[in-house]
């Protein structure tokens, strides 16, 4: 038994079978790895793919998706959804058409909010779209997004109609004008959403949201008070984050009163 254990430990002891191992273990590894990545590829995975070609802005539906087998190799990068859910009920880009029996990638399916025109369906009867000149201060560092609360403020130098002329003084008010606003959307100078590609990183020029037409005509007066020096400020609420979330309303009568005593509007 000992001379065993002696020429064993001089068989491993010996450059040449060292080396010999070695290379044995290295190609041992090589086949494992590459046999293991063969496998993965030619290996079938159920993906969801379109029954029929879905314009852009389509709601991607439940009738328009179909599911086949197709290798890992296929969608190893990563540009294609590998999960029906993850498509159903989105929508496909406003820039792309995805053909009948396409898988669908990743840039064709987006939320109804990534849209450009998905403002348009998300505001009761009844109501105006106003956009509000806004930046990237104004909003926050960039942190307001649609489907969150603001309150809106206004800030001018005090003022009173005297017959056909307005009076200034070099006092300036500040106050509440309408609260519990919901924002549609937040786009950029292009008229781009800016979190549409978080990665791009999109200036705000523009916030639209959705107000009754006597707060339209309110806040148009407001923002067209150049003598005075008028501003309307967007301030964040956390109301979005309640399960029932406050209605729109006025919240000063006097600042309505304000900016009516020293405007007019022809209807």
């Amino acid at each position: 038994m000992g001379n065993i254990s002696v020429g064993i430990k001089k068989f491993l002891s010996n450059k040449n079978t060292v080396t010999i191992l070695g290379v044995v273990a290295a190609v041992l590894v090589l086949y494992v790895g590459y046999n293991s990545k063969v496998n993965r590829a030619i290996t079938p995975i159920t993906v969801p793919y379109a029954k029929e070609t879905i314009n852009p802005g389509a709601q991607i539906t439940e009738e328009l998706i179909g599911t086949k087998n197709v290798s890992s190799a296929t969608i190893e990068d990563g540009f294609a959804f590998t999960n029906v859910n993850d498509v159903k009920n989105k929508y496909a880009n406003a820039d792309s058409v995805i053909p009948k029996g396409s898988l669908f990638y990743k840039r064709s399916v987006v939320e109804k909010s990534q849209l450009p025109d998905s403002i348009i369906y998300d505001y009761p009867d009844g109501y105006v779209l106003y956009y509000m000149d806004v930046s990237t201060a104004t909003t926050y560092g960039n942190s307001i997004f649609p489907g969150n609360y603001i309150d809106i403020y206004l800030k001018a130098q005090n003022a009173q109609a005297e017959g056909e002329s307005i009076v200034t003084s070099d006092k300036i008010m500040v106050g509440k004008l309408l609260e519990n606003v919901k924002v549609l959307a937040v786009l950029d100078s292009d008229g781009k959403n800016v979190f549409a590609n978080l990665d791009e990183k999109g200036v705000p020029s523009m916030m639209i949201f959705a107000v009754p037409s006597e707060y339209y005509i309110l806040l148009n007066k407001a923002k067209y008070l150049r003598s005075v020096n008028t501003t309307l400020i967007p301030v964040p609420t956390d109301e979005s984050l309640k399960d029932e979330p406050g209605e729109l309303q006025l919240s000063s009568n006097d600042l309505k009163d304000y900016i009516n005593n020293i405007t007019v509007w022809t209807e």
